[in-house]
């Protein structure tokens, strides 16, 4: 049996799990609150590993591991940005956010956490959040599918659009019947697998090359700052931006969400200790990775023509071809755990935020998982057809989307949980801001220029909106009332 053979079994096995949890999740699927945040009833486990897979996407096994590798330790500055960003996170949003949502009206999305939270009679508020996510969230998905059609391209030669098909086909399907609940559990066994992985190649490498003394000689023979944090490239702007990117955390709706489906706030402890500790292990085995790959391959484009395939090459090179292909398979679990998430908020804005926020019509039970469905299926076809022709365009726009959702939502989110005085126009104004000035900073180069736009975005956002809030607000006993019951829930 060929090496291929091998590799298709197991993307076959894997495929197999993941349509099963999908019509798994659907048989518990009966309101569009158990759809869009499976009732409430996420435990720790699922709701750690499902916020860490949706969130790393291919980036953790193939664009990390690829930096350090032809760069050293001094790539590894974003790592320690994101795992401070998402502890903090953990910290001090999870748990109010899963409090607050509850009694502001059940909110089961970000933008009606919004409207409900400071009493928006506008809906401006709620419209202009729910149209930012699924903008920008239709550019994410679309993105995630030229992965996986470049992803079946390069490891099977397999033409890119079919590629394109399989994946936006397989996660569609689990993703349409199964809601929340599909993508929670499925995002489970992906970080499973995820971990797993980048674990066990770098073990699997240490041994290789002679244990771990032996894999330092070597190393820092090819480069002797390969394991510094500092060279002479790092500036002191080039750290800044890098570990800017945790303030990205507070604004991705789809990280965010887990937080919400939590069964009570209390369960956010546990959660962070899982969620931190994988992706510490993860991002840790990403480097270990690229290190192996440095002492294998010693940096030589004859051996090995793609830094960002060094995963990929040592797992074919030290493992069977059928574990081998459960690896390949765990690049292909990261990219679509982030499509499924990002592809159900993007569906939740569209049904409970756009269609509720402009028609103000409550839904039914099975209408409202009926028209979950019917967005989850739109919003596939429209990113599909995107993704049709490869455009590398669109996989830039992932880092601007991380920006923009980090930088318009963020201080928003914040301000929400921790601040009395906030005000519907206050955070309209700020989110405005904040989306606006990534989008002209990112254009601009050049100097100070040079910063990551979420820090100045995320900056003015909180400015704009502490100011006009100041002008703005008016005390309202429901939402005083409502802070107070939320601050109860924390020590219930």
């Amino acid at each position: 049996m060929s090496d291929v053979t091998y590799q298709v079994i197991s993307m076959i096995i894997y495929f197999i799990a993941m349509i099963a949890i999908g019509f798994w999740a659907y048989n518990r699927t009966t309101d569009l609150s158990d759809y869009m945040l499976a009732g409430r009833k996420l435990g720790p486990l699922a709701a750690a590993l499902s916020a860490g897979a949706s969130d790393m996407s291919g980036w953790l096994l193939m664009g990390l591991p690829g930096a350090l590798y032809l760069s050293g330790m001094v790539e590894f500055w974003i790592a320690i940005g994101l795992t401070v960003g998402a502890w903090l996170n953990w910290r001090y949003v999870a748990p109010r956010l899963r409090a607050y949502t509850q009694v502001a009206g059940d909110s089961i999305t970000i933008p009606s956490f919004f409207g409900n939270r400071l009493r928006d009679s506008t809906h401006l508020l709620r419209v202009t959040a729910g149209v930012i996510i699924l903008v920008f969230f239709t550019f994410y998905v679309s993105s995630g599918m030229v992965a996986g059609g470049k992803f079946f391209n390069a490891s099977f030669g397999v033409n890119y659009q079919l590629g394109m098909i399989v994946v936006a086909g397989i996660v569609v399907l689990y993703t349409l019947f199964g809601g929340f609940l599909a993508v929670a559990y499925t995002d489970l066994v992906q970080g499973l697998m995820m971990v797993t992985a980048l674990v066990a190649v770098p073990v699997a490498g240490m041994i290789y090359v002679g244990g771990p003394g032996t894999l330092y000689e070597t190393v820092t023979t090819l480069d002797a700052h390969a394991f510094a944090l500092w060279g002479a490239t790092t500036t002191v702007l080039g750290v800044v931006s890098s570990v800017a990117w945790g303030l990205g955390y507070f604004g991705q709706p789809h990280i965010i969400v887990r937080f919400m489906a939590l069964k009570s706030p209390q369960e956010a402890v546990r959660s962070r200790h899982i969620g931190i500790g994988w992706m510490v292990l993860s991002c840790l085995g990403a480097a270990g990775t690229a290190l192996v790959g440095i002492a294998v391959f010693q940096r030589d484009e004859t051996l090995l023509a793609d830094p960002e395939t060094v995963f990929i090459s040592l797992g074919q090179l030290l493992f069977h071809p059928l574990v081998a292909g459960f690896m390949l398979a765990a690049i292909l679990a990261a990219i679509m755990s982030t499509i499924s998430s990002q592809l159900l908020v993007s569906a939740s804005a569209l049904v409970e935020d756009l269609y509720v926020g402009f028609t103000r019509r409550a839904l039914g039970e099975r209408a409202g998982v009926m028209l979950g469905r019917a967005a989850v299926l739109l919003v596939s076809v429209v990113a599909a057809a995107m993704a049709w022709e490869q455009n590398d365009t669109i996989l830039g726009l992932v880092a601007f989307a991380w920006a923009g959702f980090g930088a318009a939502f963020g201080p928003t989110v914040l301000l929400s949980l921790y601040w009395r005085c906030l005000s519907a126009w206050g955070a309209l104004a700020g989110m405005v801001v904040g989306a606006v000035t990534v989008a002209v900073w990112g254009s601009l180069e050049g100097g100070l220029l040079d910063l990551y736009e979420i820090l100045p975005g995320f900056v003015l956002n909180l400015v704009v909106a502490v100011v006009v809030s100041r002008l703005t607000y008016r005390p309202d006993p429901e939402i005083d009332d409502e802070f107070d019951q939320q601050v109860g829930l924390l020590t219930a």
